[in-house]
């Protein structure tokens, strides 16, 4: 039995970019561990939230939902602040993911890696996916996580940018605002994985996330063959190897 590790900026983004592959994982009875570095206090905030409930109380609970549905065995979260979108006035602001120092960040890691014997972690490609800028963090202070704890092996999580345009043209959001270095040439990807399989769980780890996936969103209002095929595979970059299929488990 290996130990997946998955880390994460916020909650709902391991069930978006993994949660097919910890689900996967799971049921091939492997031990599947999620960190977050923060708890998504910049998110949009519902109509629904209890009296004195805070944005951040909600994902957590949240977030264990998710886990439980993708066979998750244990999650932690790092601590930090989210510094919402690049640019946004909380970038700077104390505590926040993206002004820790990622050597201490890191650390911080490495400790939860070392302790899970960890033979796989997967953090973000360099670019965050999308540039958010606690997606760019996850991706250089995985990396260096994952040198101080000796994991062995280590994938970038990313998306085809040509399947996620093709995706956005089949809802009619061909326009929606997003950089145009957005995800990974399929040609520069190394491993991808089938997770069909598990999209029903998918999808209800996505639901998980009431407070940040409604119903109406682009992830849930999109039909059952839309939502296979722009998720139905998640896509993976390792450095230094050539073209994989799966990830080495």
């Amino acid at each position: 039995m290996a130990t997946l590790v998955t880390f994460h900026a916020h909650p709902d983004d391991e069930c978006i970019v993994t949660g097919g592959v910890m689900r996967k994982a799971f049921e091939e009875g492997h031990r599947v561990v999620l960190v977050v570095a923060t708890r998504g206090e910049a998110g949009e905030i519902p109509d629904f939230l209890e009296e004195n409930e805070e944005l951040w109380q909600r994902r957590v609970v949240e977030t264990h939902a998710s886990a439980d549905l993708l066979g998750v065995a244990r999650v932690e979260f790092l601590g930090y602040n989210d510094s919402g979108m690049m640019g946004d006035e909380l970038n700077d602001r104390p505590g926040s993911f993206w002004t820790a120092d990622v050597e201490e960040a890191a650390r911080k890691l490495a400790a939860i890696l070392a302790d899970e014997d960890a033979q796989v972690l997967t953090i973000y490609d360099s670019f965050g996916g999308y540039g958010h800028p606690d997606h760019i963090q996850v991706h250089r202070v995985g990396k260096r996580a994952a040198e101080i704890a000796g994991t062995p092996v280590v994938y970038q999580a990313t998306m085809s940018r040509e399947n996620m345009r093709e995706a956005f043209r089949r809802v009619g959001v061909e326009n929606l605002e997003a950089p145009e270095e957005s995800g990974t040439p399929e040609a520069e990807i190394t491993a991808r994985v089938d997770v069909t399989k598990y999209l029903d769980v998918k999808r209800a780890a996505m639901r998980a996330h009431a407070s940040q996936i409604p119903e109406q969103s682009f992830f849930l209002a999109m039909d059952d063959e839309t939502f296979a095929f722009a998720f139905g595979t998640e896509w993976f970059i390792r450095e230094g190897h050539e073209q994989e299929t799966a990830l080495d488990l």
